[in-house]
Order: C-alpha cells, then sequence, then structure tokens
C-alpha cells in the first residue's frame, strides 16, 4: 500500500521466492491505458527480475476494469498458472460510476480468492485524479504492477 512512509517498488528482494518455475497470467484493463501500461510493465519486469521466464507470463487484455472479474475467473480455470494479476485503474469523475465499479471490482476479486485454488492478485488502482494515478504507476510513489509482482509471486508459494 502507497503512503507517506512506504514505496510501491520498494521489498526486500531477500525476501522473494525464485519465480523461475513458475507460471502467471496477468489481466490488464484497456481503460486509462497511459497507467494500465506502466503497471504492467512494472509488473513484467519484476517477475522477470525474479526469474519468471517471459513465455511464463500470459497478458490478456479486457476493455475496462469491471471486465478483470471476468477475466481473472476464466484464467482461473486454467490449470498452468500459479497466480494471476489484475491490473486496472479507475479515477473518480463526476458521477457514482466510480463507486459502482471499484466496490464491484474488489468483491468480484475477493470471491475468486475465497473459491479458487490460486491466488489472485489485486493490482486496481482507485484514485482521486489522473496525478495520483501516476504517482502509483511508476511515480513517486513507485508502481503497483511491482508490488503485484512481487506479492504474486509469494502467494504463489503460500
Amino acid at each position: 500500500m502507497a503512503t507517506a512512509l512506504h514505496n510501491l517498488s520498494d521489498y526486500d528482494p531477500n525476501q522473494v521466492p525464485d519465480a523461475s518455475n513458475m507460471c502467471f497470467g496477468i489481466v490488464v484493463s484497456e481503460w486509462n491505458q497511459e497507467i494500465t501500461g506502466a503497471l504492467l510493465e512494472g509488473a513484467v519486469s519484476t517477475l522477470e527480475r525474479h526469474g519468471a521466464l517471459p513465455e511464463n507470463i500470459h497478458v490478456k487484455r479486457v476493455p475496462g476494469s469491471f471486465e478483470l472479474i471476468y477475466g481473472a475467473h476464466q484464467m482461473t480455470l486454467n490449470d498452468g498458472f500459479d497466480a494471476i494479476i489484475i491490473l486496472g485503474s479507475v479515477i473518480r469523475g463526476e458521477t457514482p460510476h466510480f463507486d459502482y465499479i471499484c466496490q464491484g471490482v474488489t468483491q468480484g476479486i475477493a470471491h475468486l480468492n475465497a473459491t479458487s485454488q490460486m491466488p489472485v492478485i489485486f493490482g486496481l488502482l482507485t484514485t482521486n485524479d489522473l496525478e495520483q494515478a501516476k504517482e502509483r504507476a511508476g511515480g513517486r510513489l513507485g508502481n503497483k504492477g511491482d508490488e503485484c509482482a512481487i506479492d504474486a509471486i509469494k502467494m504463489a508459494k503460500f
């Protein structure tokens, strides 16, 4: 979690298991591509830095953040993944749409975690504005994609 005391990209690499024999699924939203593209780059580079082979990182794109639930569910049906990462960005607007999407995705991914045989890592940025999203997608607060990759490796070894 990004706070004034913690950067999303800060972690002790010695506490991360070797990912060379792991396979990861990543579902990324096309909405807010500037942000989700940066999250994806962070996740993939961090997985590879910890030994994951490029051919063992499978990326699927969905139109928006709500569709992350369906995409992640489809990946849970594949026995080949050790963990799945969802990456999206919802930025508050003028209507309550933000609240419904954020709540729905959170509940959907929580349900998948409770019912599937593999961890589904929650990488949905929910920010008030574009600047906050940028700060968490490689900016001054690090990259949520990095954090999600580390979480995926650790939870795959749980």
